[in-house]
């Protein structure tokens, strides 16, 4: 019995035990679970996100939330995280290792190899079948074992380490075609804990999801299986676009696959700035879809939304790129509380919990004057002209601790360039080519509303998150 299947045997034999002693559930419990996940939104993000877009007086819709804490991000061996391990210790509960996801403390990083027929890259899953860790239960699965409706929506791919974390496991977080198959009902590498299988699946396609094909797919899986054409013989829909997923069905029996390839960013969705409306859901429009669908299943659902590419444009030191994700985000969480109320108007039986798995290094700079654009120069807000260093040239009001722009000879920016959605803000050390920023280890924020809310305070590591979501939920 492989790891997957017997982790599907202890969720089965543990909830036919506690169905013996387990009370009526009460009322106000959490019927339903969304956790919003911005990567990568930090503090500073945020803060400089409702700066440019409602201002400094101003509220983002994850700031009306009433319930509040501070989260201690760190893993089992870094001060540091990576996604993996951050999404994994929400959803399991479990401190692990920087790039593993979805198994125990114990479990050491094993990265894919190659495939020697194709040359595909880290298509061949290395991690040891015995004595590298065991799989740990997600949320998502024991939202499964309950009868509840699941899904996954992010605008990276859909195998990326956040909605990875949340139906997959494996050694090693760059293993996306074993991610990839862990999704397939009845396929083989299938996680047999999913059941029937996560409800609906959106986010960018890749890859992974298709069978090799030198000339058209060259990094596709070596293995030939087409994956999506396997899900839709399990009953699902396949969309790809905006018409698509508009028109897709949302009875009880509906099933979605969405896999967006209008940006071509390594299978990840466009960036909001960047995206073509007429074609490409928003995030929003993923994420109400997601709920229209799951919200007809009787038992209720949990429901995972991620904003993946605010991690992304950090990572570039692209500020314009990621506060505007950052919004396009929020105004999912907006949307998305929006359409739950018209079935749950008080959120009397929903849990709406949101916060980041890992800060960055981005920082305000300089004292800047209330009302000037956050993206521009720093104007100083005694003098009202812009401030400058000690060599006489101006700054910007956003600055990283590393990347790829830090200039020998610093010059007068055009302020315009400066406020433009390419302009990557000016780094402390550089660390190579743009994409090259680091994460940060500083705590980030968590909001929450509705059902089970009001345990959400204080300062907390992120692996206390888990008990609170599943006691809150009465997984």
């Amino acid at each position: 019995m492989n790891k997957l299947n017997s982790l599907a045997l202890a969720i089965s034999v543990g909830l036919a035990g506690a169905a013996l002693s387990t009370p009526v559930l009460a009322a106000g419990e959490a019927k339903n679970v969304i956790f919003f996940l911005g990567d990568g939104m930090g503090p500073v993000t945020t803060t400089a996100t409702r700066v440019k877009y409602v201002g400094e007086e101003g509220s983002l819709a994850m700031d009306t939330l009433r319930y509040a804490a501070r989260i201690k991000t760190f893993s089992k061996d870094g001060q540091t995280t990576d996604s993996a391990p951050s999404m994994a210790a929400y959803m399991t509960g479990v401190k692990t290792r920087n790039e593993t996801l979805g198994l125990d403390g114990t479990t050491v990083a094993v990265s894919p190899g190659t495939d020697a027929t194709t040359g595909v890259p880290s298509s061949v899953d290395k991690c040891p079948t015995t004595g590298n860790g065991s799989a740990s239960t997600t949320l998502l699965e024991l939202a499964i074992a309950k009868g509840k409706a699941t899904g996954a929506v992010t605008t990276a791919r859909l195998t990326h380490a956040t909605p990875a974390a949340t139906y997959a496991h494996t050694c090693h977080r760059n293993a996306e075609y074993e991610i990839a198959r862990q999704a397939v009902p009845g396929g083989t590498g299938y996680n047999a804990a999913l059941g029937n299988g996560v409800t609906v699946l959106l986010g960018g396609i890749s890859q992974y999801w298709r069978p090799y094909n030198a000339t058209t797919t060259p990094r596709g899986r070596p293995d030939g299986r087409d994956l999506v054409a396997e899900l839709q013989a399990k009953g699902y829909t396949a969309v790809n676009d905006l018409a698509s997923l508009n028109a897709a069905p949302v009875a009880a029996t509906t099933k979605l696959i969405g896999l967006f390839d209008q940006a071509a960013a390594e299978g990840h969705m466009s960036y909001e700035l960047d995206r073509d409306a007429t074609k490409e859901p928003s995030l929003a429009q993923m994420a109400t879809k997601a709920v229209d669908v799951l919200s007809k299943n009787t038992n209720g659902f949990f429901l995972m939304v991620e904003g993946g590419r605010i991690d992304h444009a950090l990572h570039g030191t692209n500020a314009a790129r990621a506060l505007a994700d950052t919004k396009a985000f929020d105004d999912a969480i907006q949307a998305v509380i929006d359409k739950v109320k018209t079935f749950d108007p008080d959120l009397t039986n929903t849990l709406i919990v949101v916060t980041a798995d890992h800060d960055h290094g981005m920082a305000f700079n300089g004292y800047g004057k209330r009302g000037t654009d956050i993206l521009g120069p720093n104007i100083s807000y005694a003098t009202g002209v812009a401030s400058k260093d000690v060599n006489g040239v101006t700054y910007g009001n956003l600055v990283f601790a590393n990347g790829s722009n830090r200039v020998d000879v610093r010059v007068d920016v055009d302020p315009t360039v400066m406020a433009g959605k390419n302009y990557l803000q000016e780094v402390a050390i550089r660390r190579g080519s743009p994409g090259s920023e680091t994460h940060g280890g500083g705590d980030v924020k968590l909001h929450a509303e509705g059902a089970g809310a009001k345990t959400f305070k204080g300062t907390l590591d992120n692996t206390k998150v888990f008990g609170l979501v599943k006691a809150a939920a009465g997984y």
